[in-house]
């Protein structure tokens, strides 16, 4: 089979490496991929929004699969593109089509969804910049801390936990009629405020038959300590110790199987990746939000725990014949360590020359913001690299991680020291 890869990322370049292992991968295409995935297949220069460029790619390539990483194709369209179009509707596309992408797209949606399929989350209103003082009302009446959302696709920045109420009054002003997301703040979801430990479980789907994943946790706090700014995500792990066999059937039988049900229930065709983002509170699963695609970089250290064949389950999910395929989960640990540029993540240092990379022994390094410039690898974005290792316990795959993110050198590289010590 011929594979078209959409992205560019870290969870890009861990997909390059698990697809080209199956012997059902004779070609693999990148669009437009990073240096990291052009040791795997071939990059080519088209945007992932670009869905002409990618048709031309598809027909002159004879693509007859393709993956999408990234949400913004799915929240755009790209599935419904190559249905509608009379010479793609025969190349089946991993990734939901944009009715099902809302789940991702809109907070609003999501929320709405999981209240009308019985789906545990937290007690939420959305308004307007029309009802910005029924907001202020409803936040005066609710405890704190209070999380604030913007509806749609922010870049992951779009989530602001307020501990007081003039924070949170300031901040839903902000956001509603100060545009502080763009677009995306049109709507805001105000939220209950969780207190747990939060994980990714993910899944893949049919519409009709699913498998799980392994799960994942991530750690988005810049700082040691889950401390200082958000960021797209510092490292990961998996599996989650306190992830037991008890949690996750709670997990499946009250989240899971609501979810793949009531997709099927809205009549909204869904085949790929759901990525769930839960809270674990006090041993119950509450679902915080919904992702139309795999977790970046929880792919990192998902992947690796895979054994069976990807294309395999990713072809049984696009043809509809998921059930039949074999999943099987690897007994070992991945951990994640991200390197990040210096000053991210806000203004970042950018174009500096990356070495040491064959330093790296027992490590894998997904390239995520990374480019090519003659014979040298520079840093481009502020995740730069994921060092993943797979071990047989926790401890030694975060000290080799570690270990191997320190062999790596650039300009103002910086990494967390501590991903997964505290689940140890």
């Amino acid at each position: 089979m011929n594979i078209l890869l959409i992205g560019s990322g870290g969870r890009e370049s861990a997909f390059a490496w698990k697809l080209t292992q199956s012997p059902l991968c004779s070609q693999l295409f990148i669009a437009p991929g990073n240096p990291g995935t052009a040791a795997y297949g071939t990059n080519v220069n088209i945007k992932v929004t670009d869905f002409e460029a990618i048709k031309q790619l598809a027909l002159e390539q004879g693509i007859d699969l393709v993956v999408v990483g990234p949400e913004e194709p799915l929240v755009k369209g790209i599935h419904d593109f190559f249905l509608a179009d009379e010479q793609l509707k025969g190349i089946p596309v991993v990734g939901p089509q944009q009715e099902g992408a809302k789940l991702e797209g809109s907070k609003d949606f999501s929320k709405q969804f999981m209240n009308r399929h019985g789906i545990p989350t937290a007690a939420s209103h959305t308004f307007t910049r029309e009802t910005l003082q029924d907001g202020l009302t409803y936040l005066a009446s609710e405890g704190l801390p209070v999380v604030l959302k913007a509806d749609g696709l922010a870049a992951g920045k779009g989530v602001l936990i307020c501990t007081t109420l003039q924070e949170a009054e300031t901040e839903l002003v902000e956001m509603l009629t100060n545009a502080k997301f763009g677009e995306a703040s049109n709507k805001v979801v105000v939220e209950q405020f969780l207190q747990g430990i939060e994980l990714s479980v993910f899944v893949l789907t049919d519409g009709n038959s699913y498998k799980v994943l392994p799960e994942a946790k991530d750690y988005k706090r810049i700082g040691e300590g889950d401390t200082g700014l958000n960021t797209g995500g510092m490292g990961s792990v998996s599996p989650v110790p306190f992830a037991d066999p008890d949690f996750m059937q709670k997990v499946e039988q009250r989240v899971i199987i609501p979810t793949v049900e009531g997709l099927k229930k809205d009549s909204i065709p869904y085949k790929g990746f759901i990525f769930i983002g839960l809270m674990n509170c006090a041993g119950d699963p509450y679902v915080i939000e919904y992702n139309c695609r795999m977790g970046d970089p929880e792919t990192e250290s998902v992947l690796p725990r895979i054994s069976s064949d990807l294309v395999e389950l990713m072809k049984g999910a696009a043809e509809g014949n998921l059930a039949e395929k074999e999943l099987v989960i690897a007994d070992q640990v991945a951990a994640t360590v991200v390197c990040v540029a210096g000053g991210y993540p806000g203004e970042y240092l950018k174009d500096k020359k990356i070495s040491g990379l064959e330093n790296v022994r027992g490590s894998m390094v997904f390239h995520a913001g990374t480019y090519q410039d003659g014979e040298e690898i520079k840093t481009s974005g502020g995740r730069v690299l994921a060092v993943t290792s797979l071990q047989q316990d926790l401890f030694t795959a975060l000290q080799q991680a570690t270990l191997d993110a320190s062999r790596i050198y650039y300009d103002g590289k910086y990494f967390r020291k501590d991903i997964g010590f505290d689940l140890i």
